[in-house]
């Protein structure tokens, strides 16, 4: 049975380029693996949709219901964020560079969960572990997945081994300025304008199980707060709509590249619980968090912890 190898919902650069890699990886190695995704190519992201386009390659095909099949997942291990029917699948491998989720398998699998920035830092260590040669569109793609990830190494989830291995694959990609493709995928991915609002709060998104309690967050990367002056109303209606879908909290992260911080727009049934995370004052319906990057190191953490996770 051909393994599917399928990244979280919503995917992002890294999703996508993970799934990517472990599929070209299990091949290599004598498996038949296909990459798939959980959406289709006009609603895939577009700083995704510019890298995969940059280095060649056609979108994943989407995956709609994983049950009864062979399945690798990679960047996430929540069912949350899973295909649908997850739990009617057969998980057969897990990379990620997340916590550990709440898939179970009846069997033992392949599992290799690292605290880096990025999945396909792991997958990078995986092809030399194998002594696998990357291929030159696939280091692009990898490569793109971690300057994404990291914020061009300014993310606090940036590490040593993220560094190093995006010295190896800039080689193998024949990309000599990341700084040029880090700014390229930002531009694409800050893009806001004539984009929907419920769009733009689902470019990249997660839903989260906070002790049974039902937290979205989402992030938009931007160069600067004023790309979104003209339509936090609508933003904030998108997330009253989503909340409305049965979450007991959504949040955006509206993330300031340049200055290093984070608008975190709030929506909740228990406000005072979010500002008592953060440590900050709600004003309107947001507030500044200087230094927040990251939603996997600085955001989630401290909802799990005021959520008693």
């Amino acid at each position: 049975m051909t393994i599917q190898v399928c990244g979280h919902s919503n995917p992002d650069t890294d999703s996508v380029a993970s799934a990517l890699a472990f599929a070209a990886l299990s091949n290599a190695m004598g498996n038949d693996a296909v990459a798939v995704m959980q959406t289709t190519l006009d609603k895939l992201n577009p700083e995704s949709t510019v890298v995969l386009e940059k280095f060649g390659f056609t979108a994943p095909a989407e995956l709609t219901d994983a049950a009864g099949k062979e399945i690798a997942l990679v960047d996430h291990s929540d069912v949350a964020q899973g295909p649908v029917n997850i739990n009617d699948a057969n998980v057969v491998a897990i990379v990620d560079h997340h916590k550990l989720g709440d898939i179970t398998t009846n069997e033992p699998i392949l599992i290799n969960c690292q605290p880096v920035g990025c999945t396909c830092t792991v997958l990078n260590e995986m092809f030399k572990l194998n002594d696998v040669t990357v291929p030159k569109d696939i280091a692009g793609v990898m490569l793109s997945a971690i300057l994404s990830d990291t914020v061009n190494f300014k993310s606090p989830t940036c590490t040593d081994k993220d560094k190093a291995a995006v010295a190896d694959l800039k080689v193998v990609a024949g990309v000599d300025d990341t700084d040029a493709l880090f700014m390229d995928m930002l531009k694409a991915k800050s893009a806001v304008a004539g984009v929907p609002a419920q769009d733009l709060l689902f470019r990249d998104y997660k839903d989260f199980d906070m002790n049974g309690k039902k937290v979205g967050v989402g992030q938009l990367e931007l160069a600067t707060l004023d790309q979104v002056a003209d339509i936090r109303d609508a933003l904030l209606k998108a997330m009253q709509d989503t909340k409305a879908d049965g979450r007991h909290t959504v949040l955006l992260m509206l993330t300031d590249v340049v200055k290093e911080g984070t608008d975190l727009m709030v929506v909740s049934d228990a406000p005072a619980e979010i500002e008592a995370a953060f440590g900050g004052k709600i004003d309107g319906v947001s507030f500044w968090i200087d230094g927040m990057m990251s939603r996997k190191k600085q955001t989630v953490p401290n909802l799990q912890k005021q959520f008693g996770c």
